[in-house]
């Protein structure tokens, strides 16, 4: 089985030949349509996914009952909600499909016998946790220390896919601003693109 994502996913120096192609085999290639739940709010996680094609966020409902985007999963990243599927609890986040969807799915069960079996993967694992606990402490301290207009621009420039497919709300609450905020930022760089 030789697939782009997979590679791009599990690409780390240490993993064999047949390690890759063991990890690879164990994966189900599976669609989800523009609109479907990938993971709804109180269930438990049970797998992970690597998105080979289309657009998916995550969100929570607040105490007032707003839709807040927690993140963007584009192509060739990984769709999972961390605390639920390890630490086997419901989640308090849902994860949709903005686009239709290919995937390639990864169940706890199997994830659990390779990340034993498999040296290598329990080293990559661990590599992909500090890599995401960079990228989340990152993007809490971004939230305070860059401009609205900068935080934007940092997503276009990282997730392009994002500001293509996903409705102005959800970019909004994403970057933490209003969407009346997020139109003007937009316009503003339209009309003045040197200035920033």
């Amino acid at each position: 089985m030789s697939n782009k994502a997979l590679k791009i996913c599990y690409d780390f120096p240490f993993f064999l030949d047949d390690e890759l192609e063991e990890i690879f085999q164990a994966h189900e290639k599976v669609s989800f349509h523009k609109g479907d739940f990938i993971l709804k709010e109180g269930k438990t996680a049970n797998e992970y996914y690597i998105l080979e094609k289309g657009l998916a966020r995550s969100f929570v409902n607040d105490f007032d009952g707003n839709d807040v985007t927690i993140n963007f999963f584009v192509e060739n990243e990984i769709i999972i909600e961390v605390s639920s599927l390890f630490q086997r609890i419901p989640t308090q986040e849902n994860i949709v499909c903005i686009t239709d969807c290919e995937c390639w799915k990864f169940d706890f069960e199997t994830f659990q016998e390779l990340f034993h079996k498999i040296p290598n993967l329990r080293e990559w694992g661990r590599a992909w946790m500090s890599q995401q606990l960079f990228i989340g402490k990152q993007r809490s301290v971004e939230i305070f220390t860059l401009s609205a207009t900068r935080r934007y621009l940092n997503l276009l420039e990282q997730k392009p896919h994002v500001v293509q497919f996903a409705p102005l709300k959800q970019i909004a609450s994403f970057l933490g601003i209003t969407d009346t905020s997020l139109s003007r930022i937009r316009k503003e760089l339209v009309s003045h693109p040197k200035k920033i």
